[in-house]
């Protein structure tokens, strides 16, 4: 599996895994709701954004590098014909960085067209792709996505729709959520362990899969449910509705405990559970656990919030107050020509409110620290501020192992945690002290057990077959024999 992770200096903590779409509409155009769509789901992934329509005789695509205001034009909206359509935003976790590997991946075959947008990583994309090769297909990008649309592909010359999906799921081994478009059949699949999350929802004139409700909020829909870990679900071409095939179903799913703490928009509800009060109770846990008595709590904006205001809620009588104001014009693309620059980037995007922290006990929470750097010149910027001192809590574990499953968690030589224990990492940071929230307290936070999460970014044991790593189940691995 090529990792595809990125170099860039401002990416401190963990970066954008990838967002994908499904609409049918009874008569109404599909591109636009999908457009506004994947709007909702920024946040999951910035460096390319695309759309694939049907209008019931062909396909119509547009995919373009950026954000989705930089990738489409109101002229390539309006090319995008048809009331189906699928569409992605991403953040390369497998494959390179450029258009070739930019989704929808399409392709067209003796059984018709396919257009798929995948959210997660497979991790046994190479050997499939070797089975696939021998077969005669070639591959026109490096990423696993081609991969999968080229075994459906095969699959449905000689199946229907649901038994060539099920023979595709049998032979996957890692973590997807896919909107997929056959013709104009929109459908939603979930990998059997759930590991990411995607969504149904009904909207006026038809139905969208998406990987967050957030998406079906933003085009004024319902949310019907979650699409279940080993799941098929087919929406009516007619907008009606949508049939839904249990294909594969696991002993235990692996929810990525991340999508409560970083990842997904706090106004998203996942698995039945709004994510920004999951945040707050993991704040009320983190004061549990590990509370402090200080003068004043205050987020890292805007990760930290949620948990600043459920750990002040439990403390009571301590102020909760914004201590850092974030500059939001300053993107992750701004000059920095030397050590020293990169190193002090963090005060262009954030400057202390001084009468909030001056002479004042601070505690500082944020949702994680993955390399320490940005925690480090955090504290920094507070004692520059007059703070007496400062203590910081963070409302997950310590990061001590990288994710295969579609995040750019970084390698282990680069995780402050891989080689410190909390008292490294807290002098290391400079915090007058430095405390993290348990496993256990997560779990319980997001209403689930622990052996039903995907941690392995946590313990350095993963739920799926990976080669040199521990596993923190029994894993079957697919055989592919044909």
């Amino acid at each position: 599996m090529s990792s595809g992770r990125a170099t860039d200096p401002q990416r401190t903590g963990p970066t954008e895994k990838c967002g994908v779409v499904g609409v049918s509409l009874e008569e109404r155009e599909a591109a636009l709701p999908t457009y506004y769509a994947l709007y909702a789901l920024q946040h999951r992934g910035q460096e390319s954004a695309g759309i694939v329509s049907h209008d019931g005789f062909q396909q119509h695509e547009h995919v373009g590098m950026g954000l989705v205001g930089e990738a489409f034009t109101e002229t390539d909206i309006d090319t995008l014909h048809g009331s189906s359509g699928v569409g992605h935003v991403r953040y390369p976790t497998a494959g390179s960085v450029d258009k070739s590997n930019a989704q929808p991946f399409t392709v067209s075959f003796e059984a018709g067209s396919l257009a798929l947008s995948h959210n997660g990583n497979l991790v046994n994309t190479t050997a499939l792709r070797s089975k696939l090769a021998e077969k005669g297909h070639a591959f026109s990008s490096d990423g696993d996505t081609e991969v999968i649309a080229h075994d459906l592909a095969r699959n449905l010359l000689e199946s229907d729709l649901v038994r060539a999906v099920k023979a595709t799921m049998e032979r996957l081994h890692g973590s997807y959520a896919l909107t997929v478009m056959h013709d104009d059949t929109v459908m939603g699949i979930r990998d059997p362990e759930g590991n990411r999350p995607l969504i149904i929802g009904r909207i006026d004139g038809g139905n969208v899969i998406a990987s967050e409700s957030a998406a079906i909020d933003t085009l004024g829909g319902e949310v019907v449910r979650d699409v279940k870990p080993g799941e098929l679900v087919v929406l009516a071409e007619d907008g009606s509705g949508f049939d839904a095939y249990q294909l594969l179903s696991p002993d235990r799913t692996a929810n990525c405990f991340f999508e409560y703490v970083y990842f997904a928009r706090p106004d998203s509800v996942i698995d039945g559970e709004l994510v920004y009060e999951t945040r707050r109770e993991l704040g009320r846990k983190l004061w549990e656990e590990a509370g402090v008595e200080t003068d004043v709590v205050m987020p890292v904006p805007d990760s930290g919030r949620a948990y600043a205001s459920g750990y002040q809620e439990a403390a009571e009588d301590v102020e909760f107050a914004e201590g850092l104001m974030k500059n939001r014009y300053v993107g992750r693309t701004f000059i920095m020509p030397t050590q020293e620059a990169r190193e002090r980037a963090v005060r262009l995007k954030l400057n202390p409110i001084r009468s909030t922290v001056e002479d004042r006990s601070v505690t500082l929470i944020d949702d994680s620290i993955v390399r320490g750097t940005t925690s480090r010149q955090l504290v920094d910027l507070l004692r520059d501020a007059g703070a007496e001192s400062v203590h910081v809590r963070i409302g997950a574990p310590p990061i001590t192992a990288p994710c295969y499953m579609g995040i750019d968690m970084a390698d282990r030589d680069e995780l402050i945690a891989a080689e410190n224990d909390a008292e490294g990492v807290e002098s290391a940071i400079g915090a007058d002290s430095l405390a993290y929230l348990s496993p256990e307290a997560v779990a319980s936070a997001i209403g689930t057990e622990q052996s039903d999460l995907c941690m392995g970014c946590v313990t350095g044991d993963y739920p799926y077959d990976i080669e040199g790593e521990t596993t923190d189940r029994d894993v079957t691995t697919p055989v592919l024999d044909r």
